[in-house]
């Protein structure tokens, strides 16, 4: 399923998330991978501060698995469907892992991608 997240970074944790995004420690030891890192690459910052995302996940909760590892950056402020349950076709049991190279969320994607700005342009200080 694929959800859109919105969220903003903890008060004095924007350092340390550049720094995990970097490094390539964010999310390390998930079995999601390097989807925190698309994410990240995708993420839009919003006028006031928040910052929004579409993330894969297939949990049966949603985020279920990847909360912590952004808990540790954000404060999650909303996670809601950006697909609806009954045309995901991982969730009807048509196609085993199909978010993975589904494009149902493309709309939304391109809509997110007018919004604010890049994130990681905002999270990075100025060289």
């Amino acid at each position: 399923m694929r959800y859109l997240v919105t969220a903003r970074v903890k008060p004095g944790r924007r350092a340390a998330l550049d720094r995990a995004i970097d490094g390539g420690t964010l999310g390390e030891g998930s079995i999601a991978g390097d989807e925190y890192f698309r994410n990240m690459d995708v993420a839009r910052e919003l006028e006031d501060g928040r910052v929004q995302w579409v993330e894969v996940c297939y949990c049966s909760t949603p985020l279920a698995e990847e909360r912590p590892y952004w808990e540790e950056y954000f404060d999650l402020v909303k996670v809601q469907d950006a697909h609806a349950r009954s045309r995901c076709k991982d969730l009807n049991g048509t196609q085993s892992w199909a978010c993975s190279d589904c494009d149902c969320t493309a709309k939304l994607e391109a809509r997110l991608a007018t919004k604010g700005r890049p994130f990681l342009d905002t999270l990075r200080p100025r060289k």
